[in-house]
């Protein structure tokens, strides 16, 4: 039983040293020529919720951004499900880009 208490004093060091505000995504510098689309093409990969025109939301990770459409995977409390999005039918983007 010795050697967990090292490895657990180890992990809750780490654990307290990691910022909140590593969970943050960041904030974006937004462009004059700036569209839906370029904005979503630098969140692929990050966890984003769109708002869509029709006033419904979905969200999950980013995983690929066409001409027209936005690929979802791990659909907030959907997990098993992924979504594709029409571009023109996204009225705003939400992504965490900061903590407390």
């Amino acid at each position: 039983m010795a050697p967990m208490k090292p490895l657990l004093l180890a992990f809750l060091t780490i654990a307290a040293l990691v910022s909140p505000n590593a969970l943050a995504q960041g904030k974006i510098d937004l462009h004059a020529a700036d569209t839906v689309r370029s904005v979503l093409e630098r969140q692929v990969g990050k966890t984003v919720e769109l708002r869509l025109k029709s006033g419904e939301k979905i969200a999950g990770k980013l995983e690929k951004v066409t001409d027209s459409m936005a690929l979802l995977a791990q659909l907030t409390e959907a997990d098993f499900y992924d979504a594709a999005v029409d571009l023109d039918s996204v009225a705003a983007i939400v992504w965490r880009a900061r903590s407390n």
